[in-house]
């Protein structure tokens, strides 16, 4: 019998290019390509942009943090009584922090690729789809084509902007939240239709460049997942600062004209802008890989389902990120990459997604927790108490003039054991993997005490973990 009939038979193993084929450069698709790369495996990543790093680099994470972080320093020194009395500084547009972010984003995309030359990685830039379980076709800008072969294949394709029928997104007014970053013109009043995650980060954008902020929310209350108390603050801080927030509002129509738009909602309201940002919902990217031909389906949303180690319904096949929605978060995507990478390489194992993820939002002030909500313990019957912290009460605070926000521990009203931590305030993002540490310690290890029993370098912002632990124990009863 020939190779090629024995083949057909499957008495001797199919041969493949490739050991595993990526397709997609984001954090999912990066974090499994170097795992697998460093296990010894021969790997090929497909982009279908110019450079590397996916959404998370080119028009998501990091662009927005990067605009983010420079109005944030803008607002500091308008507040700075150092400068209260010299020349006031001009109008920044969005244009001009704009700058800031292109250098960081060429920075990652540089750093980024360097990682697949310095681990022989293979990268081929087009568009991939799928021709069978173990076939990619790759289509080339110039329009040639290859095909390449792998024994294990992950999706890592990653997620764009919803974009409903109805609004027309041609019109230059009209932006979601990849193509904000080619605006070109310096609007004074913005309408930011959708109050999630991104809504929120460029409504604090938007409004520490001076312009009007009209917040539409679909829900009763901004970041319903979060912390009532924290939630609560950020709503708090955007009505003190005059950004208009309207809930409980859906869309009729989108109505463009050319210096602006105008937003029917189905309440009876019009809102007139500048322009609109759309930032309502995300679609996973799948809908030109041909995954019908792996006999692979995504939902409404273009999204996949995976099993715990991340493996699709065929076998070969994994898929990570924001392809397979929750919890879409940059940092949980590279994890997941990772723990595929390991099953692909050594078959079942014990290796999870933590159960206590961070989450970070990027507004102005900053919001993280991690761990339970007091409404989760509560619904749970679980006996808890809290420690709270005051930003303007630390001296670091005082002296870098971000007194705004709070640190507040949820723990276990017997065990003393921590069961959520929740931050608001400037390098909130940072300041939560502090007490993160702790409550993924095992055991007695996982003790609020900690931070009574530690000594902390002063003055600190992680002081207010020692402030809110020994506010905490003082409301135990004795």
């Amino acid at each position: 019998m020939s190779k090629k009939a024995a083949e057909k038979t499957g008495t001797v193993p199919q041969s493949y290019q490739y050991d595993a084929i990526i397709i997609g450069t984001g954090p999912g698709g990066e974090g499994a390509a170097m795992n697998l790369s460093k296990s010894g495996k021969k790997v090929a990543v497909i982009e279908r942009q110019h450079a590397v790093g996916g959404g998370c680099v080119h028009w998501g994470t990091i662009p927005s943090k990067a605009l983010r972080h420079s109005v944030s320093r803008l607002i500091e020194y308008k507040a700075n009584p150092l400068y209260r009395f010299t020349e006031r500084p001009q109008r920044h547009t969005f244009q001009d922090i704009l700058h800031h972010a292109s250098d960081v984003i060429s920075k990652q995309s540089t750093l980024r690729s360097s990682f697949y030359g310095r681990n022989r990685i293979h990268l081929f830039q087009g568009d991939a789809s799928f021709v069978d379980a173990h076939t990619v076709q790759v289509i080339h800008q110039d329009g040639s084509q290859e095909l390449l072969t792998a024994k294990t294949i992950v999706i890592a394709t990653g997620s764009r902007p919803y974009r409903p029928p109805g609004v027309d997104f041609n019109h230059p007014r009209v932006y979601d939240s990849d193509t904000i970053l080619s605006l070109e013109h310096n609007p004074q009043r913005v309408l930011i239709y959708g109050a999630g995650v991104i809504g929120c980060e460029y409504a604090s954008i938007f409004k520490g460049l001076g312009a009007k902020v009209d917040l539409i929310n679909t829900r009763d209350r901004l970041l319903a997942f979060m912390d009532a108390e924290i939630s609560d603050a950020l709503s708090y801080h955007f009505w003190n600062n005059g950004i208009v927030i309207r809930h409980n509002e859906e869309f009729a129509k989108v109505e463009t004209h050319d210096k602006g738009v105008i937003v029917h909602l189905q309440s009876g309201k019009k809102v007139r802008a500048d322009c609109i940002l759309w930032a309502n919902g995300r679609s996973g990217n799948t809908e030109t890989l041909n995954l019908a031909s792996v006999g692979l389906k995504a939902d409404s949303r273009g999204q996949l389902k995976v099993n715990e180690h991340y493996q699709t319904e065929v076998d070969n096949i994994f898929a990570v990120g924001d392809v397979i929605g929750y919890p879409s978060l940059a940092s949980a995507a590279f994890d997941q990459g990772r723990i595929a990478a390991n099953a692909i390489v050594h078959g079942a194992c014990d290796d999870r997604l933590i159960t206590d993820i961070p989450t970070g939002i990027y507004t102005i002030p900053e919001m993280s927790s991690v761990g339970k909500t007091e409404q989760e313990l509560t619904a749970a019957r679980i006996p808890y108490e809290v420690g709270r912290a005051q930003f303007k009460h630390l001296a670091r605070a005082q002296i870098t003039g971000t007194e705004v926000g709070s640190l507040k521990i949820l723990f276990h009203a017997e065990t003393k054991e921590i069961l959520g931590i929740h931050c608001f305030g400037e390098r909130a993002s940072e300041i939560i993997h502090i007490g993160q540490a702790i409550m993924e310690q095992k055991g007695t290890g996982n003790n609020i005490e900690y931070f009574i029993n530690t000594t902390f370098n002063y003055p600190t912002m992680a002081e207010a973990y020692r402030v809110a632990a020994l506010n905490g124990i003082n409301r135990l009863l004795d």
